[in-house]
């Protein structure tokens, strides 16, 4: 008799014992804090004026969510046909021929050539677009080899420009892709 209420206390003690144990675990669990990210949507809209005598002008707009930048630009008063749009080295557009954006970005050091080429680009180089009878031309493009306002200056957009030209970009003409004069500059400003 002895035996079995030693036994039946011993079996109390560790099951008191086993339950303040749970609850400190179960306490620990509960306090630790909770960390969740917030991802923001960023956008510039940059409003494209008209250069070298000619009547272009439009808008681009960049958007950045997830790390993923994505441009849209509208365009009018174009020639029909194509057309080269590039992000240029600097914002500023005050000369009348638009040269004083610089050349094309290119914080890489690539050669100038079609984007994703295996052969290299620049981070500006993004290619041709199509004007149509009116003179209305858009294109469009997605990539995280862009950001706006980041601290990445290999992939930061802001303080840029955006030319057009008046023709197309062969992709291979080194360092400009033989795309011709200037028509149409905006700063990427936020």
């Amino acid at each position: 008799m002895k035996k079995a209420s030693i036994f039946v206390i011993s079996l109390s003690l560790l099951s008191i014992v086993s339950c303040k144990n749970e609850k400190k675990t179960a306490e620990t669990t509960e306090a630790k804090p909770v960390e969740t990210q917030v991802q923001t949507l960023k956008e510039v809209v940059v409003n494209l004026m008209a250069k070298s005598e000619s009547n272009v002008s439009g808008t681009v707009v960049f958007t950045e969510e997830n790390g993923v930048v994505n441009m849209k630009a509208t365009l009018s008063g174009l020639e029909p046909g194509e057309h080269a749009i590039h992000i240029h080295e600097s914002s500023d557009c005050s000369s009348p021929d638009g040269s004083s954006a610089g050349g094309h970005w290119n914080p890489t050091k690539q050669p100038h050539g079609k984007w994703g080429a295996e052969t290299g680009y620049h981070k500006g180089d993004i290619g041709n677009f199509t004007a149509d009878e009116q003179g209305n031309g858009s294109i469009s493009m997605s990539t995280n080899e862009w950001c706006i306002g980041c601290a990445d200056e290999t992939k930061n957009i802001i303080g840029k420009g955006i030319i057009v030209h008046t023709g197309k970009d062969d992709f291979t003409t080194q360092p400009t892709g033989d795309a011709g004069g200037r028509i149409s500059c905006g700063g990427i400003i936020e």
